[in-house]
Protein backbone atom coordinates (compact mmCIF):
# COMPACT_ATOMS: atom_id res chain seq x y z
CA UNK A 1 0.00 0.00 0.00
CA UNK A 2 1.44 3.77 -1.14
CA UNK A 3 0.88 5.12 1.92
CA UNK A 4 4.10 6.95 3.06
CA UNK A 5 5.99 9.96 2.30
CA UNK A 6 9.75 9.15 1.49
CA UNK A 7 12.26 11.50 2.57
CA UNK A 8 15.44 11.75 0.25
CA UNK A 9 18.00 14.20 1.86
CA UNK A 10 20.66 14.95 3.65
CA UNK A 11 20.96 15.03 7.92
CA UNK A 12 22.92 17.18 10.11
CA UNK A 13 23.60 18.74 13.85
CA UNK A 14 23.38 22.50 13.84
CA UNK A 15 25.34 24.47 16.34
CA UNK A 16 23.47 27.78 16.66
CA UNK A 17 24.78 31.01 18.17
CA UNK A 18 22.76 34.18 18.44
CA UNK A 19 24.04 37.54 17.45
CA UNK A 20 22.98 41.18 17.75
CA UNK A 21 23.56 41.16 14.04
CA UNK A 22 25.40 39.14 11.40
CA UNK A 23 29.67 39.47 11.50
CA UNK A 24 31.36 40.74 8.38
CA UNK A 25 34.44 38.81 6.90
CA UNK A 26 37.67 38.99 9.83
CA UNK A 27 34.95 40.09 12.33
CA UNK A 28 34.30 38.14 15.92
CA UNK A 29 31.39 38.97 17.87
CA UNK A 30 30.31 37.86 21.28
CA UNK A 31 26.91 35.77 21.30
CA UNK A 32 24.06 35.80 23.37
CA UNK A 33 22.95 32.36 23.42
CA UNK A 34 24.32 28.90 22.01
CA UNK A 35 22.29 25.58 20.92
CA UNK A 36 22.46 22.18 19.31
CA UNK A 37 19.66 20.45 17.17
CA UNK A 38 18.99 18.76 14.46
CA UNK A 39 19.34 19.67 11.18
CA UNK A 40 20.24 19.23 7.10
CA UNK A 41 17.13 20.13 4.95
CA UNK A 42 16.08 16.44 4.25
CA UNK A 43 16.03 15.29 8.18
CA UNK A 44 13.91 18.30 8.98
CA UNK A 45 11.73 17.46 6.12
CA UNK A 46 11.07 14.01 7.69
CA UNK A 47 10.44 15.42 11.21
CA UNK A 48 8.15 18.20 10.11
CA UNK A 49 5.90 15.38 8.30
CA UNK A 50 6.53 13.05 10.66
CA UNK A 51 5.16 15.79 13.61
CA UNK A 52 2.30 16.55 11.02
CA UNK A 53 0.91 12.90 11.90
CA UNK A 54 1.93 11.19 8.14
CA UNK A 55 3.82 7.49 8.13
CA UNK A 56 7.43 9.18 6.93
CA UNK A 57 10.92 7.26 5.66
CA UNK A 58 14.20 8.61 5.59
CA UNK A 59 16.97 7.79 3.31
CA UNK A 60 19.98 9.27 4.57
CA UNK A 61 23.59 8.27 4.85
CA UNK A 62 25.00 9.04 8.38
CA UNK A 63 28.17 8.64 10.57
CA UNK A 64 29.13 5.97 12.91
CA UNK A 65 29.75 9.13 15.48
CA UNK A 66 28.18 10.08 18.77
CA UNK A 67 26.40 12.86 16.55
CA UNK A 68 25.14 10.26 14.09
CA UNK A 69 24.18 8.30 16.92
CA UNK A 70 22.21 10.75 18.70
CA UNK A 71 20.20 11.75 15.14
CA UNK A 72 18.68 8.56 14.45
CA UNK A 73 17.52 7.92 17.74
CA UNK A 74 15.89 11.22 17.78
CA UNK A 75 14.18 9.98 14.28
CA UNK A 76 13.18 7.01 15.77
CA UNK A 77 11.74 9.16 18.77
CA UNK A 78 9.71 11.06 16.63
CA UNK A 79 8.42 8.14 14.77
CA UNK A 80 10.22 8.29 11.59
CA UNK A 81 11.04 4.99 9.83
CA UNK A 82 14.93 4.64 9.84
CA UNK A 83 15.28 0.94 8.52
CA UNK A 84 16.59 2.73 4.88
CA UNK A 85 19.24 4.86 6.74
CA UNK A 86 22.76 4.04 6.12
CA UNK A 87 25.40 3.82 8.79
CA UNK A 88 28.75 5.31 7.29
CA UNK A 89 32.05 4.49 9.21
CA UNK A 90 34.40 6.43 7.07
CA UNK A 91 33.24 9.51 7.19
CA UNK A 92 31.60 11.76 9.87
CA UNK A 93 28.32 13.31 10.31
CA UNK A 94 26.89 16.27 8.94
CA UNK A 95 27.32 19.44 10.43
CA UNK A 96 25.99 22.94 10.12
CA UNK A 97 27.53 26.00 12.09
CA UNK A 98 24.66 28.75 12.05
CA UNK A 99 25.04 32.36 12.83
CA UNK A 100 21.12 34.43 13.87
CA UNK A 101 20.75 38.32 14.31
CA UNK A 102 17.79 39.68 16.29
CA UNK A 103 15.53 40.05 13.29
CA UNK A 104 15.69 36.59 12.43
CA UNK A 105 18.05 36.35 9.18
CA UNK A 106 20.77 33.36 9.57
CA UNK A 107 24.23 32.60 7.86
CA UNK A 108 25.05 28.79 7.64
CA UNK A 109 28.02 26.86 7.11
CA UNK A 110 28.13 23.33 6.61
CA UNK A 111 30.56 20.10 6.48
CA UNK A 112 28.07 17.63 4.91
CA UNK A 113 30.32 14.66 5.79
CA UNK A 114 28.21 11.12 4.97
CA UNK A 115 26.04 13.47 3.49
CA UNK A 116 28.03 13.88 0.31
CA UNK A 117 28.55 10.19 -0.22
CA UNK A 118 25.01 8.90 -0.49
CA UNK A 119 24.58 7.24 -3.96
CA UNK A 120 22.92 6.44 -6.91
CA UNK A 121 23.38 2.58 -5.46
CA UNK A 122 22.33 3.42 -1.87
CA UNK A 123 19.10 4.70 -3.41
CA UNK A 124 18.62 1.83 -6.06
CA UNK A 125 18.75 -0.41 -2.87
CA UNK A 126 15.76 1.43 -1.02
CA UNK A 127 13.34 0.75 -4.08
CA UNK A 128 11.30 -0.45 -1.61
CA UNK A 129 10.70 2.30 -0.04
CA UNK A 130 10.18 4.05 -3.13
CA UNK A 131 6.97 0.62 -3.63
CA UNK A 132 5.51 1.62 -0.51
CA UNK A 133 5.37 5.48 -0.65
CA UNK A 134 2.69 8.10 -2.66
CA UNK A 135 4.81 11.06 -2.25
CA UNK A 136 9.04 11.21 -2.47
CA UNK A 137 10.70 14.46 -1.21
CA UNK A 138 14.27 15.36 -2.01
CA UNK A 139 16.22 18.31 -2.13
CA UNK A 140 20.11 19.13 -3.30
CA UNK A 141 22.11 19.19 -0.08
CA UNK A 142 23.35 15.57 -1.56
CA UNK A 143 25.11 14.51 -4.59
CA UNK A 144 23.09 14.97 -8.26
CA UNK A 145 23.42 11.07 -8.89
CA UNK A 146 21.15 10.22 -6.15
CA UNK A 147 18.73 13.07 -6.91
CA UNK A 148 18.54 11.54 -10.34
CA UNK A 149 17.88 8.21 -9.32
CA UNK A 150 15.74 8.89 -7.10
CA UNK A 151 13.28 11.07 -9.74
CA UNK A 152 13.57 8.21 -12.11
CA UNK A 153 12.81 5.29 -9.52
CA UNK A 154 9.86 7.42 -8.23
CA UNK A 155 8.46 7.91 -11.56
CA UNK A 156 8.86 3.81 -12.17
CA UNK A 157 6.94 2.94 -9.23
CA UNK A 158 4.61 6.21 -9.71
CA UNK A 159 5.31 8.11 -6.81
CA UNK A 160 4.36 11.91 -6.81
CA UNK A 161 7.91 13.67 -6.83
CA UNK A 162 8.08 17.17 -4.80
CA UNK A 163 11.63 18.60 -4.81
CA UNK A 164 12.67 21.61 -3.42
CA UNK A 165 16.01 22.68 -5.13
CA UNK A 166 18.54 23.86 -2.31
CA UNK A 167 20.74 24.85 -2.77
CA UNK A 168 19.72 25.71 -5.72
CA UNK A 169 22.23 24.49 -8.68
CA UNK A 170 21.17 24.06 -12.51
CA UNK A 171 19.33 20.75 -13.27
CA UNK A 172 19.23 18.49 -16.35
CA UNK A 173 16.08 18.12 -17.75
CA UNK A 174 15.86 14.60 -17.48
CA UNK A 175 15.26 15.57 -13.47
CA UNK A 176 13.21 18.45 -14.17
CA UNK A 177 10.86 16.39 -16.98
CA UNK A 178 10.37 14.44 -14.27
CA UNK A 179 8.82 16.64 -11.05
CA UNK A 180 5.71 17.23 -10.47
CA UNK A 181 6.03 19.77 -7.97
CA UNK A 182 9.22 22.25 -8.23
CA UNK A 183 9.18 24.64 -4.85
CA UNK A 184 12.02 27.05 -5.15
CA UNK A 185 12.57 30.44 -3.64
CA UNK A 186 13.05 33.43 -6.00
CA UNK A 187 16.86 33.08 -5.87
CA UNK A 188 16.64 29.23 -6.40
CA UNK A 189 13.96 29.85 -9.20
CA UNK A 190 16.41 32.20 -11.31
CA UNK A 191 19.08 30.13 -10.69
CA UNK A 192 17.04 27.17 -12.25
CA UNK A 193 16.29 29.18 -15.14
CA UNK A 194 20.04 30.40 -15.71
CA UNK A 195 19.67 33.86 -14.40
CA UNK A 196 22.31 35.53 -11.83
CA UNK A 197 21.00 35.59 -8.08
CA UNK A 198 20.87 39.46 -8.15
CA UNK A 199 18.48 39.73 -11.37
CA UNK A 200 15.70 41.51 -11.28
CA UNK A 201 13.04 38.71 -12.63
CA UNK A 202 9.16 38.51 -12.47
CA UNK A 203 8.33 35.45 -10.43
CA UNK A 204 5.41 35.02 -12.62
CA UNK A 205 8.11 34.59 -15.99
CA UNK A 206 10.47 32.15 -13.66
CA UNK A 207 7.51 30.02 -13.01
CA UNK A 208 6.25 29.96 -16.77
CA UNK A 209 9.61 29.44 -17.69
CA UNK A 210 10.39 26.71 -15.61
CA UNK A 211 7.27 24.94 -16.60
CA UNK A 212 8.40 25.36 -20.36
CA UNK A 213 11.68 22.68 -18.76
CA UNK A 214 9.04 20.06 -18.22
CA UNK A 215 7.88 20.71 -14.42
CA UNK A 216 4.26 19.77 -13.65
CA UNK A 217 3.77 22.54 -11.11
CA UNK A 218 5.80 25.31 -9.74
CA UNK A 219 5.23 26.58 -6.04
CA UNK A 220 7.69 30.16 -5.73
CA UNK A 221 8.06 31.12 -1.96
CA UNK A 222 8.56 34.57 -1.79
CA UNK A 223 9.46 34.56 2.02
CA UNK A 224 7.07 37.28 3.52
CA UNK A 225 5.32 38.01 0.60
CA UNK A 226 3.57 34.50 0.47
CA UNK A 227 4.02 32.08 -2.52
CA UNK A 228 2.57 31.97 -6.48
CA UNK A 229 1.29 28.94 -7.91
CA UNK A 230 1.79 27.99 -11.45
CA UNK A 231 0.87 25.42 -13.94
CA UNK A 232 -0.28 24.63 -17.38
CA UNK A 233 -3.96 25.31 -16.36
CA UNK A 234 -3.85 27.75 -13.51
CA UNK A 235 -1.75 30.69 -11.96
CA UNK A 236 -2.43 32.41 -7.89
CA UNK A 237 -0.99 33.75 -5.20
CA UNK A 238 -1.00 32.77 -1.26
CA UNK A 239 -0.70 35.22 1.12
CA UNK A 240 2.03 34.76 3.84
CA UNK A 241 0.48 34.94 7.60
CA UNK A 242 2.23 37.79 9.83
CA UNK A 243 4.46 36.85 12.29
CA UNK A 244 7.23 38.14 14.60
CA UNK A 245 10.20 36.20 12.96
CA UNK A 246 12.84 34.94 15.36
CA UNK A 247 14.81 32.07 13.01
CA UNK A 248 14.14 31.13 9.79
CA UNK A 249 16.48 28.35 9.16
CA UNK A 250 13.76 25.75 9.12
CA UNK A 251 10.47 27.83 7.80
CA UNK A 252 11.08 26.74 3.87
CA UNK A 253 11.87 22.79 4.92
CA UNK A 254 8.33 23.35 7.22
CA UNK A 255 6.79 24.46 4.08
CA UNK A 256 7.88 21.49 2.16
CA UNK A 257 7.01 19.12 4.97
CA UNK A 258 3.68 20.34 5.23
CA UNK A 259 2.74 20.75 1.68
CA UNK A 260 3.47 16.79 1.34
CA UNK A 261 1.59 15.99 4.29
CA UNK A 262 -1.68 18.19 3.07
CA UNK A 263 -1.25 16.68 -0.66
CA UNK A 264 -0.98 13.05 0.29
CA UNK A 265 -3.92 13.72 2.47
CA UNK A 266 -6.02 15.17 -0.41
CA UNK A 267 -6.18 18.46 -0.07
CA UNK A 268 -6.65 20.94 -3.11
CA UNK A 269 -3.31 22.68 -4.00
CA UNK A 270 -4.22 26.45 -2.39
CA UNK A 271 -5.66 24.94 0.61
CA UNK A 272 -2.51 22.65 0.76
CA UNK A 273 -0.01 25.13 0.13
CA UNK A 274 -2.54 27.51 2.98
CA UNK A 275 -1.72 25.02 4.95
CA UNK A 276 2.09 24.77 4.37
CA UNK A 277 2.29 28.79 4.98
CA UNK A 278 0.98 28.30 8.60
CA UNK A 279 3.44 25.72 9.47
CA UNK A 280 6.46 27.72 8.09
CA UNK A 281 5.10 30.76 9.64
CA UNK A 282 5.33 28.97 12.84
CA UNK A 283 8.64 27.72 12.61
CA UNK A 284 10.44 30.93 11.82
CA UNK A 285 9.15 32.39 15.59
CA UNK A 286 11.33 29.72 16.92
CA UNK A 287 15.18 28.97 17.26
CA UNK A 288 16.88 26.30 15.75
CA UNK A 289 15.85 24.10 13.01
CA UNK A 290 13.98 20.58 14.12
CA UNK A 291 13.19 22.10 17.82
CA UNK A 292 11.09 25.35 15.96
CA UNK A 293 9.20 22.41 13.73
CA UNK A 294 5.54 22.68 14.72
CA UNK A 295 3.16 19.55 15.61
CA UNK A 296 -0.46 18.99 14.09
CA UNK A 297 -2.34 20.71 16.80
CA UNK A 298 -0.38 23.66 16.62
CA UNK A 299 -0.86 24.20 13.11
CA UNK A 300 -5.11 23.45 13.37
CA UNK A 301 -5.39 26.14 16.22
CA UNK A 302 -3.01 28.86 14.21
CA UNK A 303 -5.66 28.44 11.45
CA UNK A 304 -8.24 28.48 13.36
CA UNK A 305 -7.80 31.78 14.65
CA UNK A 306 -7.62 33.04 11.14
CA UNK A 307 -10.29 32.28 9.16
Amino acid sequence: MKDRILVVGPSNTDMIIKLERLPTPGETLIGSEFATAGGGKGANQAVQCARLGAPVILLARIGEDPFGDRSVEQFKEEGIDTSFIIRDSEHHSGIALIFVDKKGENMIAVAPGSNSFLSKEDVERAREAFRISSTLLLQLEIPLEPVEASVSLAKEEGTTVILNPAPARPLPQSVLSNVDILVPNETEAKILCGFPPDEDIPSPKLGSLLLEKGVKQVIITLGAKGSIYLSEKEQFEVSAFKVEAVDTTAAGDSFCGALAVALAEGKEIKEAIRFASACAAICATRLGAQPSLPYREEVEDFLSQRI
